[in-house]
């Protein structure tokens, strides 16, 4: 039986110096414009890419800047989440990150992969 999921959950384990992290934006941006709705889940150290500020200093050429591709992935209703354990290791509060990062559990990761969400992992 073919599914057709309409939810795709993108975890970015990576932070601010690796590329991967600017490349799990441009597929998740991608899966928008390919008609998805698109969760990212940041653990690990990616957690600093939503530190208030943070994303402003990666921008790995060719590709745009991080923090227009976080800026854009928000403003087109994306979901963005940080590890509360993970934001909570590195001292950072809610007041700490961006507008529209929401601390959470990874319980609203898994709620979505229960109702069968797609999963790509960075």
């Amino acid at each position: 039986m073919e599914t057709n999921h309409r939810d795709l959950v993108v975890m970015i384990t990576h932070g601010l110096d690796h590329e991967l992290s600017s490349a799990a934006f441009v597929i998740a941006l991608g899966g928008m414009t390919a008609g998805l709705n698109v969760s990212i889940f940041l653990v690990s150290s990616g957690v600093d890419i939503v530190r208030r500020g943070a994303a402003d200093l990666a921008h790995v050429k060719p590709i745009d800047p991080l923090s227009d591709m976080v800026r854009d992935f928000l403003q087109r209703g994306g979901k963005l989440w940080a590890c509360a354990v993970c934001a909570k290791n590195r001292g950072y509060t809610q007041e700490a990150l961006i507008d529209g990062a929401v601390v959470a559990g990874a319980s609203v990761m898994h709620e979505l992969i229960k109702n069968g969400a797609a999963t790509l992992s960075f």
